[in-house]
């Protein structure tokens, strides 16, 4: 038999690792998915209730076809080889992962099976193109996301993969708990794993959502995404981030889906279209970036000659977690985060620059707070973004541009529709006063919202700050 082990590909469709092991696998495949506690101590309440969800639903597609998923808690590199040896595999199949933490634990999964005479093979999937794949002339990857983007657009895509068909799949014994002669298992609840609930509401993480979501997505709004994807308030955006970072949907898949929308565009909507896949290269551009410097989740991309000063100030740092800074627009989003778990991207920006620039507080807090808060948490991507807004990053915000979030939310939320949906302080404040809220008069703060903070920092001045402090780091 042949163990496939299921990692961040939470489904059956569109998953190349498990074709490849059907493909070359003479015996039905033992699917396993296991709780590593080297990873679950990284997680948080809302990824582990958006895990659970996803496996629940994984072993069901499994059930389903007479078959099951054998779930283990433990070290990968003992549970890994352990289950091979209890069903008599000979050979086990993953898909591949690229963070550090990734692939040090498949070191030492992979030492653990050779050290057993276990034939491994990791396939490449989470991904339209392996890094490595696109590069400079000179090698390595792409630093200038302009110059990634146009190979990448060019670039022939893999067509999405069939799911497997039951009989290739290994059955489940005669008592209903066990699978290739080994028990089941059970999925153990978020308590059991030391986890208390989530505040926020999260959203359904599993295939058939993921499924749903792209079909309605592609079926209409993905023709106004150029237009209204900046606007918070709008909704136009298609929240497949969830799906694609937990592997509830192929990449392939969503590809597919989006050329077939493309062929039905009418006049003008082609491009709207690629702006949407433009989205889906910037992500393949942070997961290659990340390949090459696994180190950048801790450190700087492209450190300055001196130490940026950030400053040391828990009770800024605790006014943005819980979206207190006086920036309404600022606000609206850190609420947004702390109900839904999840952020519109334009906002992500906004206050992402709001900490590293207007605060000066490093960016790790804040990769740190979205990593532990986020649904859609892709280490990649997030600590792509969070260098890209610090100016430490790859083909970053240069340091003397300073989002204001005065301006932004005048331009992004021009009705007030964002701001007044998440901080009810402001619902009935007339829209010049929240767009003008932190250069309005004490009093005309107070006589408006009195429950609603005052700015915690001057716009300006703060400004001033940052570009100040970037270039004596720059040793000008």
């Amino acid at each position: 038999m042949t163990v496939f082990w299921h990692r961040r590909d939470l489904r059956l469709d569109d998953n190349r690792g498990l074709e490849r092991a059907l493909e070359r696998s003479e015996d039905p495949i033992v699917p396993l998915f296991v709780l590593d506690p080297t990873v679950l101590e990284h997680a948080s309440p809302v990824r582990v209730a958006c895990l659970l969800e996803a496996v629940g639903a994984l072993r069901e597609r499994y059930r389903d076809l007479g078959s099951d998923l054998v779930i283990r808690r433990g070290k990968a590199s003992a549970v890994v080889p352990g289950v091979a040896a209890d069903v008599g595999s000979e050979r086990v199949v993953w898909n591949r992962d690229y963070s550090g933490l990734a692939a040090d634990r498949d070191r030492a999964v992979v030492a653990a099976l050779e050290d057993d005479d276990v034939t491994w093979e990791s396939v490449h999937d989470a991904i339209c193109h392996e890094p490595g794949s696109i590069t400079p002339n000179e090698g390595t990857h792409y630093q200038v996301f302009s110059y990634f983007w146009k190979k990448w657009r060019d670039r022939d895509k893999r067509d999405p993969v069939a799911p497997p068909e039951a009989d290739l799949l290994a059955t489940v014994g005669t008592d209903g708990d066990e699978i290739g002669g080994v028990e089941t298992g059970t999925l153990p609840s978020r308590t059991e794993l030391g986890f208390e609930s989530p505040e926020a509401s999260l959203p359904t993480v599993t295939p058939a959502a993921a499924r749903t979501r792209l079909e309605t997505f592609c079926d209409g709004p993905i023709y106004q995404y150029a237009d209204v994807r900046d606007l918070p308030a709008a909704g136009g955006t298609s929240r497949l981030s969830i799906h694609l970072a937990w592997g509830t949907i192929g990449v392939r898949d969503v590809w597919a889906a989006t050329e077939r929308a493309a062929d039905r565009a009418g006049d003008g909507q082609r491009e709207s279209v690629t702006a949407f896949q433009r989205q889906l290269a910037w992500r393949e551009f942070y997961a290659h970036v990340l390949a090459f410097n696994p180190e950048i989740v801790t450190e700087d991309f492209d450190p300055y000659p001196d130490e940026i000063p950030w400053r040391d100030d828990t009770e800024a740092l605790e006014a943005w977690k819980h979206g207190r800074t006086g920036f309404p627009i600022v606000d609206a989003g850190m609420r947004q985060l702390r109900e839904e778990a999840w952020m519109h991207n334009r906002v992500r920006m906004l206050v992402a620059s709001f900490l590293t620039k207007h605060l000066l507080l490093d960016w790790r807090h804040g990769y740190d707070w979205f990593r532990r808060h986020l649904a859609d948490h892709d280490t990649a991507n997030d600590v792509g973004g969070w260098q890209w807004a610090a100016s430490t990053g790859t083909d970053a915000q240069p340091y003397f541009r300073v989002f204001n979030p005065i301006s932004q939310c005048q331009e992004y939320d021009p009705d007030g529709e964002y701001v007044r949906r998440y901080v009810p302080e402001l619902e009935d404040v007339p829209t010049d006063a929240i767009h003008d809220w932190p250069e309005l008069e004490q009093a005309d703060r107070d006589r408006l919202a009195p429950d609603y903070p005052d700015p915690i920092v001057d716009h300006a001045a703060g400004r001033t700050r940052a570009i100040e402090a970037f270039e004596r780091a720059r040793g000008e």
